[in-house]
């Protein structure tokens, strides 16, 4: 095929998907053509307007002032010129298709449809006239009108039939797919075999589920390039889906002859195998692929994600794709690529200590990569690895230091190893760069964090402020209820809204034993202690899942209501289990608090 052909015609098809702005005011053959017109529409005299050259002068002078406001992007101004022109010589066509083309340029389609009209009736042999005309005709979904301007562009000679690509694509809007593959076919007989028109053609044959007109035009490109695999590969594509498997492997095969170094050929036989069920010759086709010696390992570790994306949830391939996968990171040990796609594996089948080990290394390997911070973060947190989530985080805030939700990790970590300044830093910073996202949960989870780390630096007034933020877009955060109310209460501060907190909290939960511990103390620091009782002895029920510190609020209720005996034998209870206060010991030995 003529190259300079296929450019071309491959060009006007893609322009096609946009509005099928074919033609440009500033294109070379229009602009002589109007120059031609306005002369010879010169030639007459209009009584009372001076002589000939006269006439021909001034139009030439305020045309050419219209394309130069035109060329400097100032359509408004080139609108008024052309006016001036059309004023006196309504029958110009060249002004009345320029001031279309300006108002075009203006966003006014629908008043240029009138002046690109009169051109064209003025001028019906200007073919640049009638694509403009019908340009807009296709922008209003006039499209039959826009047809019969393009079937006598046509008609007028075999120098026109590239336009017929634009007539087939109107004929497709207004859904003729036949017209459409006639004047494909139209083309072809004149100009040649062209990939786009084919495909073009093949996506109207399947859509009318005429498979078999799919496969001869694949067919055909096929023979237009026989030393070509492509063509064989993309048609074995086609063949497959739509479930002509053997047929397929046909061509594949046909394929692998031409050149037996063709990843996709594998691939694609390996995804026809999985499907047959035979995972030993799949196991084949894609060790083939990972062994070949000729191809990086990043490409080996694309090409086998893009056969993982094919398995589905079907275990039994992604097992062996794991396997396949592990083998090549032991061939390829310092391909990031491969580290990640091991890691990928292991998270499918829920193996996240590996997958996050797999992750850091890929890390290790090149930190450039957002995603494998963003998993390897995730995990981290989801393993309850503080450490690591601490060293990763702010290993990651060295290559990307304005990622907000790095920042959160980052604070979150420094919060439970109590490091409250340095959580604050990172959870404001952290905040300032979400301010704008969508993710609510996420903004909630800041202040919440936030609250909790401004109590921790003893700042009670941005951490009331922080919670009171929570809880006025989600008033039943439990998180914010039970801190709060606690916090609240150890300060011995608002001691009516830490109630009505921790109340709504128990209303919530009411099974829940650190949250019934934490409106029992509520009620104990407002010197309701047999209230208090009432909670704790809910919230003990079942000491296999109490904490020591519940069983000691537990006894401290108890000796205030003046039962010492029994509130001593829950402070030993309390330390048998642990994590009891620092005054434990002191109440076991004298029995007091």
């Amino acid at each position: 095929m003529n190259t300079s052909y296929r450019f071309l015609l491959n060009h006007r098809l893609i322009g096609l998907v946009g509005c099928l702005s074919m033609v440009l005011w500033l294109t070379a053959s229009p602009a002589v053509a109007q120059r031609k017109r306005i002369k010879a529409d010169s030639t007459i005299a209009k009584p009372g307007s001076g002589s000939t050259t006269t006439v021909r002068m001034e139009e030439e002078t305020l045309f050419a002032e219209g394309m130069r406001f035109m060329m400097t992007d100032e359509p408004a101004k080139a609108i008024a010129q052309f006016g001036k022109i059309l004023q006196k010589y309504p029958n110009n066509a060249a002004a009345q298709y320029s001031t279309a083309n300006a108002l075009i340029k203006t966003g006014k389609t629908t008043e240029a449809i009138p002046y690109a009209s009169k051109a064209y009736s003025l001028d019906k042999e200007n073919k640049f006239y009638a694509l403009l005309l019908a340009e807009l005709y296709v922008k209003q979904k006039r499209y039959v009108e826009a047809e019969e301007l393009y079937e006598t562009l046509l008609k007028k000679g075999t120098e026109n039939v590239e336009y017929g690509v634009e007539l087939a694509a109107i004929y497709l809007f207004d859904e003729k797919p036949d017209k459409a593959l006639d004047t494909y076919n139209k083309v072809e007989r004149e100009l040649g075999l062209n990939e786009e028109i084919t495909r073009q053609k093949q996506r109207i044959y399947l859509k009318q589920n005429k498979i078999d007109k799919a496969v001869e035009e694949a067919e055909k490109l096929v023979a237009s390039e026989p030393g070509d695999p492509d063509y064989l590969l993309e048609g074995a594509e086609l063949l497959i889906a739509n479930d002509r498997t053997d047929q397929a492997i046909t061509w594949i095969d046909k394929a692998l002859k031409l050149n037996s170094d063709l990843p996709q050929a594998h691939v694609l036989l390996a995804d026809i195998y999985r499907k047959k069920g035979d995972m030993a010759r799949v196991s084949k086709e894609l060790n083939q692929v990972l062994s070949n010696p000729n191809l990086e390992a990043g490409l080996k570790a694309r090409i086998l994600s893009s056969y993982v994306g094919m398995t589905g949830e079907n275990p039994t391939a992604q097992q062996d794709a794991l396997s396949m996968a592990q083998n090549l990171a032991k061939t390829s040990p310092n391909d990031p690529k491969t580290q990640v796609m091991v890691a990928d594996l292991l998270m499918q089948q829920g193996k996240k200590v590996e997958a996050r080990d797999a992750y850091a290394k890929a890390a290790r390997l090149d930190g450039s990569i957002y995603e494998v911070w963003g998993a390897l973060l995730q995990l981290d947190g989801e393993l309850n690895q503080v450490d690591s989530l601490l060293d990763h985080s702010q290993k990651a805030l060295e290559v990307f230091p304005t990622q907000g939700l790095f920042w959160y990790s980052n604070g979150s970590a420094n919060l439970y190893k109590r490091k409250y300044q340095e959580a604050v830093d990172a959870l404001e910073e952290s905040k300032k760069l979400l301010a704008a996202t969508s993710n609510n949960e996420l903004k909630k989870g800041i202040e919440a964090q936030l609250g909790d780390a401004y109590n921790g630096l003893g700042d009670h007034a941005k951490s009331d402020e922080a919670y009171e933020a929570v809880l006025k877009v989600d008033p039943l955060n439990d998180h914010v209820l039970n801190n709060y109310s606690y916090f609240l209460s150890l300060r011995k501060a608002n001691l009516p809204r830490a109630l009505q907190l921790a109340q709504k909290l128990v209303e919530r939960n009411p099974t829940n034993a650190t949250y019934l511990d934490t409106y029992a103390w509520v009620l104990y620091i407002s010197k309701d202690y047999a209230k208090a009782k009432q909670y704790l002895e809910k919230a003990v029920a079942d000491p296999a899942g109490v904490s020591g510190t519940i069983i000691e609020h537990y006894g401290d209720v108890l000796y205030q209501l003046g039962q010492p005996d029994k509130a001593a034998e829950q402070w030993k209870l309390a330390k048998t289990k642990g994590g009891g206060s620092p005054d434990l010991e002191k109440k076991i030995a004298t029995g007091k608090l």
